[in-house]
């Protein structure tokens, strides 16, 4: 009995590579931004007393260093990741007949969904 010829691996798609990656940095922010801004506002916005509240332009100070600081810092980094980071991969070729019309295989397909 022949023994089978050993499958070569498939060379991933940078395409699904790219987006992986920015999938998982994504993620990792989301998780370091809740887990900053949960520890932060747990440790200093409970369990003070009123007269040791300090205010930040009319705001608590854990308000203002346990939500506002952080998003403002998430939100130039997130301007930075997609901005600068991110790539933009080649998809390939477009199907025969979409050169003229970008859209004519999904109104294809949503007038007869057969079609296609």
């Amino acid at each position: 009995m022949p023994t089978p010829a050993p499958a070569t691996p498939r060379r991933e798609d940078p395409v699904l590579k790219s987006a992986r990656r920015e999938a998982l940095i994504v993620f990792a922010t989301w998780i370091i931004a809740m887990a900053y801004t949960i520890g932060y506002c747990m440790r200093y916005g409970y369990g003070r007393k009123v007269e040791e509240l300090q205010y930040v332009f009319g705001l608590p100070d854990w308000i203002f260093w346990g939500i506002v600081v952080p998003w403002g810092v998430w939100v130039v980094f997130s301007w930075i990741f997609g901005s600068v980071l991110m790539t933009d991969e080649d998809l390939g070729e477009d199907p025969p007949g979409t050169e003229t019309n970008p859209t004519a295989l999904a109104d294809a397909h949503i007038q007869d969904p057969g079609a296609c």
